[in-house]
């Protein structure tokens, strides 16, 4: 059997990184619109935790970011002229529209697609599926860029496949691996694929939220498995309670974490808990594996808690002796319920033994922990060694990309900053150089123009 590992490849930060306050129902979004970003900062802290990652003995790897300004997409609005002042056109006529298209929302890439290891799918290949992230504008812009970036570092057919997003509708509305995870034995064994969503979008059945938009559906979550060749024996699909929905819970993400055996998650997180933990514990024996359900009660953390410290956007990574580690943000030391709550955990004799805390304030800001910056890909060795090597984390990569930060992006980002076209041309000149230091070739709109 060849060994297999879960390999993470976070998104690096763009470098129009602001603070939009673009994400309605994401509190953090919202509550930090208009503050003053740090592009260099957000994307050395994103960097930090690669590298720290990699030294603890993991698997990483890099996700670049997309063209910003998307100019494109603002010529598609019926702004006209060359870049420039299809730029200041948009800042004078309708500023909404330049921030979104300025949106550096690619760096959570925990949105960018729904994955499945091999050992799950029908022909044997890893499949990945781009998320049209419909719900909102800013990031249904994402996809076409992601699906190329995707292509260029899994280009191998024979082991690698690639779906187009979704129909872009509301009624398939997809949010990628935010909404997914999977349960297995071992990386490289058959797992149980889970699907969480928000709302069905033709059964009148199922509840939905009322204040704040459900992004993820039944229906985008079953077309995204059928794409994949999963079996019915490998998948749980199951839904979000719409009353954490309307606490800010706009992702699965931000109530529950799972991997390996181990699901770690809310109690107030799914509707009928009992009995999704019920298929899940059964569809993972019959792969050889046991749930370990780790419950977080409400009386010890409250929903507001859990949102405002990001407990559960945390990833759960495997250590060398078995255990679990947990990464969190700063924000959960700095929460006295949340903080004393993991110091009981990892006393415990659970699987979690051990919290690690990360500075990610310029993504938290923004409404994204250390779960949303990475994408989690379960790879065999063989299939590891198909992947395009320069977005393989390593010293001497961090190294350059530190630099090449240093050498690009600002120190600060105001919106009215967005409005400089010059800004678009520190991107591209960034970009440009990014593609050689990761061997991606032409992906971006302006090196395919």
């Amino acid at each position: 059997m060849n060994n297999a590992f879960e390999v993470n490849f976070d998104g690096l930060v763009g470098p129009t990184h602001n603070y939009g306050g673009l994400s309605y129902g994401n509190v953090a979004s919202q509550s930090n619109s208009q503050a003053v970003s740090s592009p260099k900062e957000a994307a050395k802290q994103g960097l930090a935790k690669m590298k720290a990652l990699m030294e603890m003995g993991f698997k990483q790897g890099v996700l670049a970011p997309q063209e910003r300004p998307n100019v494109a997409v603002l010529r598609s609005l019926g702004f006209t002229g060359n870049d420039a002042q299809v730029i200041q056109q948009a800042a004078k006529e309708a500023m909404p529209l330049l921030v979104a298209s300025c949106s550096a929302s690619s760096m959570w890439t925990a949105n960018a697609c729904t994955v499945s290891p091999s050992a799950d799918t029908a022909d044997g290949r890893v499949h990945f599926t781009a998320a049209n992230l419909n719900c909102k504008f800013h990031r249904s812009i994402e996809h076409p860029t992601t699906s190329r970036v995707l292509g260029a570092m899994f280009a191998n057919e024979q082991h690698f496949a690639h779906h187009a997003a979704l129909p872009a509708v509301s009624q398939f509305g997809d949010e990628g691996a935010a909404n997914h995870t999977r349960f297995c034995k071992g990386y490289g064994d058959a797992g149980v694929e889970f699907f969480v969503f928000g709302r069905s979008a033709f059964d009148s059945r199922f509840p939905a939220p009322q204040r704040y938009p459900a992004r993820q559906t039944l229906e985008a979550s079953q077309a995204v498995a059928r794409l994949h060749g999963l079996s019915e024996e490998g998948v749980v699909y199951a839904q979000q309670s719409p009353a954490v929905i309307d606490q800010g819970v706009f992702h699965n993400d931000v109530i529950a974490v799972g991997n390996g055996e181990v699901l770690f998650y809310h109690q107030d997180a799914f509707l009928d808990t009992d009995k999704v933990l019920a298929e899940l514990g059964e569809k993972l024996a019959h792969r050889g594996g046991q749930l370990q359900a780790v419950c977080v009660p409400r009386e010890a953390v409250g929903v507001e808690d859990a949102v405002r410290s990001y407990l559960f956007n945390s990833q759960l990574l495997t250590r060398g002796d078995g255990g679990m580690l947990l990464i969190v943000p700063e924000e959960c030391r700095n929460n006295t319920k949340v903080w004393n709550y993991l110091q009981q955990l990892t006393a415990g004799q659970g699987p979690i033994r051990e919290v690690k805390v990360f500075d990610l304030k310029q993504s938290m800001q923004n409404g994204g922990g250390p779960a949303c910056l990475r994408l989690r890909v379960a790879l065999k060795e063989h299939e590891l060694e198909a992947v395009n090597p320069g977005v393989i984390m390593t010293p001497s990569l961090f190294e350059t990309l530190n630099l090449w930060v240093d050498k690009h992006y600002r120190d600060a980002l105001r919106e009215s900053d967005l409005a400089d076209p010059q800004l678009l041309l520190e991107c591209r000149t960034a970009l440009d150089e990014l593609t050689q230091i990761l061997k991606l070739g032409s992906v971006y709109p302006f090196q395919l123009a």
